[in-house]
């Protein structure tokens, strides 16, 4: 248990509202989650379920309906053949993380994944007592994978090989062009790919493109993907895998042998959100831009700090070394004394040291008022 990490973002949560409790505003800053409402025909379809029984277990792997649906909708935007049997519903995207390491890897074996990254990739790589190998995504790289670091990080123990994209914390996208320079240098080597797309629908330059299209990947990606971001649904615990069938058919059992099985309601409404009206989800990916423009061009007018526009996601990753300050001491700073939440770059590895996350899953005049407060906080500390 040692071995096993968290998520920060949790543990700011609980600071920023035990401070709000002694009557401290605070701007929250620190979670990732859109904060807009469910739309409305989605929040229908889970009613609707709920009081027309959909209120008992289902199978493992998922209804069949949603399964069909996503196998649908994976082909339509992959442009990949994909059945249902390959699908596997679970509630929310890490437990494909989760079962993914516990199925693939053992003690010894080597993961390459992203840093900084999402910080349960590194947690279970670590649990299951196998080697984490970093690539350090650099601000010069735009937060891209650096192909040669790549290839001389693959060995004879690498057992899979993580990719992000939208990329947490960063926003970094991989383009196609990127994404086929990784697939030829990992070649026909015997390594699977966990290809996390859990923001493929919030891009704002450019188009998604999935490792799983190029046909030599196809049976060798598990795609994770889900409905939390997009579909602003992160308390339905609602994600999903797509793999070959026979590793479907083995991270079903250890459904099995955890969840039993997602909520059958939560799961219906699933089946409404994709085949329902998309705009919500264009609607979003706009407000996005639009507070992605706010806030970049304000920290850059901040001193010390430098910020790139994020390609993806709903965060920014501003460089804040021109200030002097450690990570860690200066997103203290600013929630304890400025009264905004946000992250130390650390907190998605040690490779984000000099950088803090910002979501920008919040109003344009909360943004505002958080921003001067951060340039006031600048002015008497750097």
């Amino acid at each position: 248990m040692q071995r096993l990490g968290t998520e920060t973002a949790f543990e700011v949560l609980v600071r920023a509202r035990a401070l709000e409790a002694q009557g401290r505003e605070i701007v929250h800053l620190e979670i990732g989650e859109p904060d807009f409402d469910t739309p409305g025909n989605i929040v229908e379809a889970g009613v609707d379920a709920l009081r027309g029984g959909w209120t008992h277990y289902g199978p493992s792997p998922g209804l069949p309906a949603l399964r069909e649906a996503i196998a649908e909708y994976v082909g339509e935007s992959r442009g990949v053949r994909v059945s249902s049997e390959e699908v596997v519903i679970v509630p929310g995207g890490k437990p494909i993380i989760f079962f993914t390491i516990l199925a693939l890897v053992e003690e010894g074996d080597e993961v390459i994944y992203p840093n900084p990254g999402f910080p349960i990739y590194e947690s279970m790589i670590e649990f299951v007592g196998a080697r984490p190998i970093p690539i350090h995504l650099r601000e010069e790289r735009a937060f891209g994978f650096d192909v040669n670091d790549l290839a001389s990080k693959i060995s004879d123990r690498t057992k899979l090989i993580i990719l992000n994209s939208p990329h947490n914390p960063t926003g970094g996208v991989l383009s196609e062009k990127d994404v086929r320079a990784i697939a030829k240098v990992i070649g026909d080597r015997d390594v699977m790919i966990l290809s996390d797309e859990i923001y493929s629908r919030l891009i704002f330059e450019g188009e998604h493109f999935s490792i799983m299209s190029i046909p030599e990947f196809r049976d060798r990606t598990i795609l994770l993907d889900g409905f939390s971001k997009t579909f602003a649904m992160t308390g339905w615990r609602l994600g999903y895998g797509v793999m070959r069938h026979d590793l479907a058919t083995q991270i079903s059992r250890l459904m099995t042998n955890s969840n039993s099985c997602t909520a059958s309601f939560t799961q219906m409404a699933g089946v409404a959100a994709l085949h329902g009206d998309q705009s919500s989800v264009e609607y979003m990916r706009q407000e996005f831009l639009r507070r992605r423009d706010v806030m970049v061009n304000a920290l850059n007018n901040i001193k010390g700090f430098r910020c790139q526009k994020p390609g993806g996601a709903f965060y920014v990753f501003p460089n804040i070394e021109g200030t002097g300050w450690t990570s860690k001491k200066l997103a203290d700073g600013l929630l304890e004394e400025a009264g905004v939440a946000c992250l130390s770059g650390t907190a998605f590895g040690s490779f984000g040291e000099g950088y803090i996350r910002f979501s920008i899953a919040n109003s344009i005049e909360n943004i505002e008022k958080a921003l001067e407060r951060i340039s006031c906080w600048v002015k008497e500390h750097v």
